[in-house]
């Protein structure tokens, strides 16, 4: 690997915080330092760490990797030995910047101390540490004002990473005899098992009343067509207790969609592989979706949603990832968190979709529980005869989006401390 005089290490994890917030960055820091005069390029390298995260699906290395940015990529699990001993990866630069830009902020403070690099931080809700923080990029003033006065002076407000994300072109699927509907049953095997089966039967419910409906499931770049057959199948405990099915899978030539699926009750949703594919979702009325990131990119291009999280299943651990898989196979150990998890986490958690958790209040709608997919039907159904509430959940998303701009000012907080190495 090529020595070069400094490393711009940046610390993330999940698919929506790779898209959103590094890929944008990333790009910009790199337009800025192109932009100047030859004496004046700067020299350094970019490197990805992706730290451990329950939301993480496992291949975010091969998409940051799709990308050719950066110079070197360790994946999650591989974080720990990244501490402990950070030169069997590679060489690394005496001068140094640590950039927090998903998964927890600790994460970011401990690479940066064991590197004795500088350790900048994007703090969208609030900052941690901020003692053992350099600089820290605030998303609005409420997070500044939680931040203890002695340390408020390495604090600058910038704006809201997803209030920058662009539409690359302009697409219309407009129709007046058709609405378009949004379905993200997640990314995550475990969101998937659920997701899968519950969604396809919310989509059969929805056109059984209403023929003039489309659905259009936006795949994300760590989940490919073959999981959802697999999640649909019998292969899947969960999918015994819904009753719709994927008769076929095809491949669509020339157009904007990648792939139609027909369920077993001639249900048609069309599957798009770009990703991110805002221009296609700002088109539709409304969105249905799992909790997550997927939220936030939602509320950023101000799309309705409705938020669901079916509880019912958290007892089968047995087909989730990770610990949860391993310990829900015991069947004494799965009821008792199963418990834990029903009576106290989801009822002291008080939000669970982002534009909620910003607001402090309820703009869109959360259906958490012993849900079914007739009930989501029935109230998407009455959605999308209720124009006027569409208009006034769309409002409160666009009134509670951050200021534009924070790409550019956080890739140029970047570059003026790589300067200042």
């Amino acid at each position: 690997m090529k020595k070069k005089s400094l490393a711009v290490v940046i610390v993330s994890n999940g698919p929506g915080e790779l898209a959103t917030w590094v890929r944008p960055v990333v790009d910009e820091l790199n337009k800025i330092n192109k932009s100047q005069c030859e004496n004046d390029i700067l020299d350094f390298n970019l490197r990805l760490v992706l730290v451990p995260c329950p939301n993480a699906t496992g291949k975010e290395f091969i998409v940051a990797n799709s990308w050719n940015k950066f110079e070197l990529i360790t994946k999650s699990n591989s974080f720990w030995k990244l501490i402990i001993n950070p030169y069997s990866f590679a060489n690394w630069p005496k001068k140094g910047i640590v950039i927090f830009l998903g998964g927890d902020q600790f994460w970011s403070i401990l690479l940066a101390k064991r590197l004795g690099y500088m350790n900048i931080k994007y703090a969208e809700w609030i900052s941690r540490w901020p003692q053992w923080t350099d600089k820290i990029a605030a998303m609005n003033a409420k997070v500044k004002e939680l931040i203890p006065k002695a340390y408020r002076n390495r604090c600058q407000i910038i704006g809201d990473l997803m209030a920058d994300i662009e539409l690359q072109s302009e697409i219309s699927l407009k129709d007046k005899q058709k609405h378009y509907i949004a379905l993200l049953p997640g990314s995550k095997k475990a969101k998937l098992s659920i997701g899968i089966p519950f969604f396809l039967e919310i989509a059969d419910n929805i056109a059984k009343k209403n023929k003039n409906i489309n659905f259009i499931i936006p795949i994300a770049p760590t989940t490919n067509k073959s999981e959802y057959l697999f999640f649909q199948s019998d292969k899947n405990p969960i999918a015994q207790y819904y009753t719709s099915k994927i008769k076929t899978i095809k491949n669509i030539k020339d157009s904007i969609f990648d792939y139609e699926i027909k369920t077993s009750k001639n249900t048609t949703i069309y599957l798009v592989k770009k990703n991110p594919c805002y221009e296609i979702l700002k088109e539709c009325e409304l969105a249905i979706t799992t909790v997550g990131a997927n939220t936030s990119e939602l509320a950023a291009i101000a799309l309705p949603m409705l938020v669901v999280l079916p509880t019912q299943h958290l007892n089968m651990m047995n087909a989730w990832d990770g610990i949860f898989g391993l310990i829900g196979k015991i069947s004494i150990i799965n009821r008792f968190i199963t418990f834990i998890v029903k009576f106290f986490y989801f009822k002291k958690k008080k939000f669970f979709a982002w534009p909620n958790i910003k607001a402090k209040k309820m703009i869109v709608p959360e259906r958490i529980g012993n849900i079914s997919p007739k009930k989501i039907a029935k109230e998407v159904l009455f959605l999308i005869k209720n124009r006027d509430q569409l208009k006034s959940m769309r409002k409160n998303l666009l009134k509670e989006r951050g200021e534009k701009g924070a790409t550019a000012k956080l890739a140029y907080i970047i570059f003026d401390s790589i300067k200042q190495l």
